[in-house]
């Protein structure tokens, strides 16, 4: 094929025309500057992706040339250097994380300050339409990376969340100097970090559009910074195969250059509208099977553009229990028994599909009478023909491989209040549907940046105190009559959808206990924001509304009349 030239539209629904960014030209020049700044907010993010809409996506127009018509990203160096962008660093993905010493472990040079930081608390108040009189409390958690601990799923604490009492504060106001108690002294596994991942093995492909990618409420970007990077500039080795659905060539070329730009390597293609939904995504497989990288992988992987995977080492592990020359197809099933009535049981896309390449090969092979109209209807499970459905009726027609079920993975097919599972206290290797738009609304990302010096294990890690705090990094939980229930069950706070007939979920979260919503015995404070800071401590900020309809007590008075706001700043030990 000619440079500058789109092939024609093959059998299989997606035109190829892979191109190499031009870092010659002038604007892609720029873009490149533009990112490398967007790279570092991203590292020590505060707040969710609208934030930084406007420094990542407020130059369409300037992006690189029209004539380039898709993407072959080659990771050059960049001049990232948190301290001084005028330098530049070598490959080592380790060389820009000054979170860790040569061993690997954790530093900080953070000094314990419980004082009350009048313009921090007035940015919380603006970015989040606080009231000026708040509840607030600072405390300090000091983890210890333990060798040979388990994690489980509650650790106690014999100390207290609260040492005196909430603050009133009045944002605006100044307040003097305070000392700090002790900090809380939690024991973690030691647990590898994000910046440490081999991903080599895993060639990834995602189907979205232009519109989704770009839009501040939908862009996966900073969620793949997290699973395809080391959050600091450098691919962790993994490869994405993204295929964009009706996008022109500039788009195609300015979401390349700007997924490039900060480390992630990429391969951006078009997909078209033309072709049935259903066989739009098989395609991802025999796209993925005829990549150049396909021979050097072990797992094809189709994903949605909101799943997320928080622990790469605790993913890369298990898959590496499995047999690779093996035709392999490996996945989860719906946490609703009635999407699994409804369309059968099969992987559910949204968690994750893990091919190897034998079965990326059969598929392949079988892409055309797979995809005919016949198979195509055999895929229709009442609400249209349905792409998991016309993957597995492709593997299970001419093999006898059946789904391998990694229970690991997680759909969330389910609706309501999602704290009950986040607040479970397990170790998901993925998550969906958590943007919101019908489902749950979650931040996965930010409830993961704890992990950049904790480890992948303190991701969603619950502890207790003795005061019946709760801490699970989706929430602080309060439970003021104490905690007389079995927190090994999930709170009843979700739902499946409808039809839902009380049970739809039990098969894989077990049987709910009741929620406690409206009773006085709990109050939470949910996560916000997440912070890395450059001196190697970790902040996290979980809010609470005071018109929060759940807190109320059994004769629906509040349980507070302000706004509350908890901070957790962790600190590694370094005894």
């Amino acid at each position: 094929m000619k440079p500058g030239l789109l092939s024609k539209k093959s059998k299989m629904g997606a035109r190829r025309a892979p191109i190499r960014l031009n870092m010659r030209h002038p604007l892609n020049r720029a873009i490149v500057l533009a990112v490398v700044v967007l790279f570092l907010l991203s590292l020590m993010l505060r707040r969710e992706t609208p934030s930084f809409y406007n420094m990542l996506f407020g130059s369409r127009s300037s992006s690189s040339s029209s004539n380039s018509h898709s993407t072959e990203f080659q990771q050059g160096k960049k001049t990232t250097d948190i301290n001084n962008l005028a330098n530049e660093v070598d490959d080592d993905p380790l060389s820009l994380s000054p979170f860790m010493n040569v061993e690997l472990e954790p530093i900080s040079t953070h000094k314990m300050d419980c004082s009350i930081d009048a313009d921090h608390l007035s940015e919380l108040r603006k970015r989040h339409d606080l009231s000026y009189t708040v509840q607030y409390l600072k405390r300090y958690v000091r983890f210890t990376r333990t060798p040979g601990l388990q994690r489980s799923l509650m650790t106690k604490l014999n100390q207290t969340m609260i040492t005196d009492r909430f603050k009133t504060v009045q944002i605006g106001r100044t307040y003097q100097k305070e000392e700090c108690p002790p900090p809380l002294e939690l024991p973690v596994p030691k647990s590898g970090f994000p910046a440490t991942v081999n991903a080599s093995d895993f060639l990834f492909g995602v189907s979205t559009t232009y519109e989704r990618f770009m839009n501040p409420e939908t862009t996966p970007i900073g969620e793949w910074i997290y699973w395809l990077t080391d959050s600091h500039g450098h691919t962790n080795g993994a490869h994405l195969v993204l295929m964009l659905l009706d996008a022109t060539d500039h788009e195609l070329q300015e979401v390349a250059n700007l997924l490039g730009d900060v480390g992630i390597n990429v391969d951006v293609y078009h997909s078209d509208s033309s072709t049935e939904m259903a066989v739009r995504y098989v395609t991802l497989v025999p796209t993925l099977h005829a990549h150049r990288e396909a021979t050097n992988k072990k797992w094809l992987v189709t994903c949605d553009d909101d799943t997320f995977f928080p622990s790469m080492h605790g993913l890369i592990d298990k898959l590496k229990t499995f047999n690779t020359e093996l035709p392999m197809y490996i996945g989860t099933l719906s946490e609703d028994a009635g999407a699994v009535d409804r369309h059968g049981s099969q992987a559910f896309g949204g968690a994750g599909v893990f091919l190897t390449l034998p079965m990326a090969d059969l598929i392949t092979t079988n892409f055309e009478k797979c995809t005919n109209e016949e198979g195509i209807n055999k895929a229709n499970s009442g609400w249209g023909a349905q792409g998991d459905i016309l993957l597995r009726n492709c593997i299970y027609d001419n093999s006898e491989t059946r789904l391998t079920n990694l229970w690991d993975l997680w759909q969330l097919d389910f609706l309501g209040d999602p704290s009950g599972f986040y607040e479970w206290g397990i170790k998901p290797l993925s998550l969906h549907h958590y943007r919101g738009r019908g489902w749950h609304l979650s931040r996965p990302v930010q409830m993961s940046k704890i992990a950049h010096t904790c480890g992948e294990d303190c991701t969603m890690m619950r502890f207790q105190t003795k005061d019946d705090f709760i801490v699970s990094g989706y929430s602080v939980a309060r439970y003021p009559m104490g905690i007389d229930f079995d927190y090994l069950q999930v709170e009843a706070t979700l739902w499946a959808p409808a039809p839902n007939r009380g049970w739809n979920l039990d098969y894989m979260l077990g049987p709910q206990r009741p929620p406690l919503h409206r009773t006085g015995r709990k109050i939470a404070w949910e996560l916000v924001e997440s912070d890395v800071n450059p001196d190697g401590s970790v902040i996290q900020t979980y809010l609470r509304y005071k018109t929060d309809e759940r807190w109320v007590t059994a004769d629906q008075k509040p349980m507070s009349i302000v706004d509350g706001i908890i901070e957790l700043i962790w600190i590694p030990d370094q005894s």
